[in-house]
Formats: C-alpha cells, structure tokens, sequence
C-alpha cells in the first residue's frame, strides 16, 4: 500500500508539473522541457506549411486548435550542406520546405512580464537554422524571454518570376516570402508570448548578418509595424534588388546567372522540354515550377561558386520599399522610430580569408603526416592584414554608418553603435589564432549566448574559445548590454562602469561607437572612416601589389552592399580592370577544409 501511495503521489506531483509546463497557444498544446535551468518550448508551428501551391505565397496563419505539439527533427529550411552552417551532408541539399517553427526559452520563475527577445539566425538568407543558438544562459542570468526561429532561405524564400507573381493577388504577389515568415513568427509572438510569461509591449528584433539585414528590413517594411519595439543589427547590411533584375539582367553581374529566368531555362531543359521560355503560357510555367520536387527544383541553384550570388530581399514595394532598403532607411515615411543599435566586428573577413587557399597552407611536418595535424601557415600576413582592413572597414561603412546616419536623418534619435573587437585567442602550435581568426565575424554569438560551443557552428570553437578572464568579462558585458537594452531601450554600462553613449553624429563624422573587448580595452570611441578615404589608402597601401589593390577595390564596393563599383572606382588613383579582379577571384576561389 505505501508503494502505491507513493506512485499516485508522484502521479499527481507530476500532472501538476505538465499542467502548469503546458500551454495551450494558437498553434497547439506544447509542453516544457527543463533544459539548463531554464523551461524549453521546442518546435511550435507559427504558421501551415508552405509547401505545394504555398510554396511562394505568403505564409498562411494557422488555425486555432489543441493538437499536442511535438519536437520534429532536422526541420531546418532547405539550404545547401555547410559545416559553418551547423549541417553537413554528402548531398547537395538539407531540409525541408515544412520549416516554419520557433522555439521559446523562459526563466523557470518569474515575477511579472518579461521582455522578449527574437532572434533572427543569419548565413546569408540561404543558410542556417534555429537550433545552433542556445541562449539558455542569458535567459537564465537576465530574465528575458528569447524566441528564435526558422524562416524560408534562397529561392524558397525569395523568388520573382512573372509566371508565379503575375497569377497571384495581394500579399502573394511579393517576392520577400522569407522577409513575410519573420513577420508572421512576430505576430506569432505578439498574439502567444503572453502565454509564456513575456510582455508583447516590449519586443526587441536581435540578429546577426543576414539577420542583422533582416532586422534592416524590418524597421521599413511597414507589414512589420507595431510588432516589435526595439532592433538591434549585429553586422548587418542593406543589399537589395529590384524584381525585375531578380527575374532577368541584361548585364553580366554576380547575380545573374541565378535570375529565376537562367533557371528556369535550365529546368525546362532538365526535364526534356523543347520549348523556350517564352513559348509556354504562364499557367503552363506555374505549374512546371509548383509541382517540381524540392530535390529537382534546388538541384539548380546548389551547384554555384562562393562568388556567385542569390537575389534574395527584393524592393517589390509590398514588404519592401521600391527605392530599396538603403534609401528607405533615411525616409520617414518608412522608419519606425524606436531604439536600435547597429555593429559590427573588427575583423569580420577573417573568418573567410583564414579559409582561402591565396594566403593560408597546411603545413604537416611539424606532427607529421601520420597524427594528420597541420599546423596553419599565413602565406602573406601584409596582405591578409590588409585585406581585412579595407574590406572589415567596408563593412562597418555600409553596415553600421550608413544605416545609422540614415536613420538619425529621420529624426530617431534613440540610436547606438558598437564594434565587437574582442580576440582574445591562444597561440598554439597549429595556429596564432588571434592572428588567423581574431575578432571575426559571428565570433560574438557564443559570448552574447554564454555558449561557447555552438551546435554545429564552428568547427574551431574548441580552439578559439579557450576559459579565459577576458572572454567571462566580455561575454557578461555582451549580455547585460542586450538584455539592458531589451529591458529598457538604453545599454547602460558596462561591468566596470564604462557607460555606452548614443551615436551622435553631429558631432563626429561617423558618430560614436562603443569598443566591445576585455577590460582595459573597452571605451567609447569613433573613427573617420569612407569609402573615398579607404580608397585613397588603399592606392598607397605597400602591402598589396597592384592586382591585389584592384581585388580588394572590387569587394570593398561589392560585396555587402548593392553594387557601388562604377560609382566609386573612378576614385581610386591608380588603373583597375574589373573584369581582371574578378577573374582573379575565379582563380582564387578555393578554400581550404579544416
């Protein structure tokens, strides 16, 4: 009898624990998960599957329901195979198109609303998934709630082409299906958080590279207002393109082999069709490009060189402003005037030069090929230095200044700027990591998550985030900016009182900017920066032979960015050959597999 009595106690004990640890939402009963302390709210259908005629239509919201919710696997987006992605594969292809779910982590015990934290993962708007970040920590530290999510990524995400667009009506006729899978999560959040504990009157949009172009977006697309209530972009950017050039180019550019118009005309002549493209009506064309499998459909967009380009986040005047992403952030008329902060790192190329085969080798003989340890051998590190300036600088140019100064021309002036420099790596015997690395891009998420180990992120991380005084002390400062900006619209200060001032740019050209790094190195600070003073370095820089000057010229005005190179170049005092410089990246583009 007393063993019975036991069973039923803990019966009853753990009924209450899934009553209380299970939420009936729109979507569905979903039940917690006690992970690392905190509750963990896995998998949550925010919208029906856009999969068969949905497949490029704006997501669809679901139907009030009480289905049990259960975790799915490997329901990432459909993306070509990458280890830097966090999924690797033998195949040209991972996913699903029935991708659309979030997750939700919460403190285990709370008093009131807390703040809301949406993370959107980056990897270019063609790769990556949810499930790499755990900011299990922050929330545990800082009483946030933070959802992250899965959005459509390449061309299931953003897509133009007459024959899809030109037979639908409404919303459906954007191309920015990836852009519209944000929103509806967002109003996922704004109609549920309140289930979960979190505040829907205080939202704050987080993420970084695509995510940080994203969160970009967001701040124009008027489909987003009053979803959110403060952004923060980590090195983002404000590439846009028009339909038209998405759909065909007249031009030989990096985006134009993959118009949906090259494509199809490879689909069509994948599956044995005599026909050209403009022989078939556009119901004809519809239904050939709805009812292709997944598999058959990607096939021709995977095969592609690291500097061949998807058109993705289109100005089609529905999600996004026709004048584009850039100009629209400097228009009233578009921005949302909330708090916002914009950064990027110092070193945000390291990550992909460190892999170039142009100025890195595997040097064996030190270990010996039979233990299969190389040791990481710069070819030039003048010119791998230089490279990461110009093009690091760049960045922040294009990522954090312009946007920035565009934004405070609207009047917002609730705006914050930092640059995460922090590389604080170990030499060991296979590589100078602060050197090979340093403070690269994304190399700040796992201090911001308190998770050093990323699932399925980078393949060094055992390496370049060794336990550390500083890493402790910048990953606290990481976390207590966000979440004090989360909390309160203003980062504050820093563990040792160093306060984070606003960006202000009517005092300095390129406003100021908090230096996110160990102790004595975090301060605020500013520099002077353009493109026209890069540029005029640049013709001087000794460190680079004249080829190399006009690569670096190229990617400075191309790469993270819409194309400013016939804009700009004519400022450079030297004789470039664009057509040169980009052959030299043809030839160069191969990277080495650690």
């Amino acid at each position: 009898m007393k063993y019975f009595l036991n069973f039923l106690l803990f019966c009853f004990a753990f009924s209450l624990y899934a009553s209380e640890n299970t939420i009936t939402t729109s979507s569905g009963k979903v039940s917690a998960q006690n992970k690392k302390g905190v509750l963990f709210f896995e998998d949550i259908p925010y919208a029906e599957p856009p999969v068969g005629y949905l497949r490029w239509k704006a997501p669809r919201e679901i139907k009030p329901n009480e289905t049990y919710i259960k975790p799915k696997k490997d329901n990432y987006c459909v993306q070509r195979p990458s280890n830097l992605g966090g999924i690797d594969s033998d195949g040209y292809f991972v996913g699903t198109e029935d991708c659309l779910y979030l997750d939700i982590h919460k403190p285990k015990k709370h008093e009131g609303k807390l703040p809301v934290m949406f993370w959107i993962h980056g990897g270019g708007n063609t790769s990556g998934y949810k499930d790499i970040y755990d900011f299990s920590k922050m929330v545990k530290k800082h009483d946030v709630i933070v959802v992250r999510i899965n959005y459509r990524l390449g061309p299931f995400g953003w897509f133009y082409h007459p024959a899809i667009q030109g037979l639908q009506d409404g919303i459906d006729k954007t191309s920015n299906f990836g852009t519209l899978d944000i929103i509806s999560a967002l109003k996922w959040v704004n109609k549920n958080i309140e289930l979960f504990g979190g505040d829907p009157e205080n939202i704050t949009i987080f993420g970084e590279s695509a995510g940080g172009h994203n969160v970009l977006s967001l701040i124009v697309s008027e489909k987003a207002n009053g979803l959110f209530h403060k952004a923060i972009s980590m090195s983002g950017y404000t590439t846009t393109i028009n339909q038209e050039k998405s759909y065909k180019q007249e031009q030989r550019s990096s985006t134009s082999d993959y118009s949906s118009w090259n494509v199809v005309n490879k689909i069509l002549d994948d599956i044995n069709q005599p026909k050209i493209q403009e022989s078939f009506s556009e119901n004809e064309l519809r239904d050939i490009l709805l009812t292709l499998s997944t598999k058959d459909f990607f096939k021709h967009y995977s095969d592609r060189e690291p500097y061949q380009e998807l058109p993705l986040l289109q100005s089609d005047g529905i999600v996004v402003p026709r004048q584009g992403l850039r100009k629209a952030l400097s228009n009233p008329k578009y921005v949302k005037d909330i708090p916002i902060i914009a950064g990027s790192t110092k070193d945000e190329v390291k990550l992909w030069l460190a892999s170039a085969r142009y100025f890195v080798d595997l040097d064996y003989s030190i270990l010996g090929t039979v233990f299969r340890i190389p040791k990481v051998i710069l070819k030039d590190e003048d010119a791998f230095s230089a490279f990461n300036y110009y093009r690091s600088s760049a960045w922040k140019i294009r990522g954090v200044d312009y946007p920035l100064q565009s934004i405070a021309k609207t009047g917002n002036n609730n705006l914050y700027a930092y640059r995460y420099d922090w590389d604080d790596h170990r030499k060991f015997l296979i590589a100078d990591f602060k050197k090979l690395i340093g403070a690269a891009h994304a190399t700040e998420i796992p201090l911001l998550a308190g998770d050093y180990k990323l699932v399925g992120g980078y393949p060094l991380s055992d390496l370049i985030y060794p336990p550390s005084v500083s890493k402790r002390y910048t990953s606290k400062n990481l976390m207590k900016f966000w979440t004090n900006f989360a909390k309160n619209g203003v980062p504050g200060e820093s563990t040792n009182s160093i306060k984070w001032e606003p960006y202000d740019i009517n005092k300095i050209r390129n406003g100021k900017f908090l230096v996110i790094d160990k102790k004595k190195d975090l301060k605020m600070s500013y520099d002077t920066n353009t493109f026209e003073s890069l540029i005029d370095d640049l013709y001087l820089d000794i460190r680079l032979d004249e080829l190399e000057k006009c690569v670096v010229l190229l990617q400075m005005l191309t790469f993270v960015g819409n194309d400013l190179y016939d804009e700009k170049s004519q400022e450079y005092k030297g004789q470039c050959d664009r057509k040169a410089s980009e052959k030299f990246l043809i030839d160069n583009a191969s990277f080495i597999e650690y």
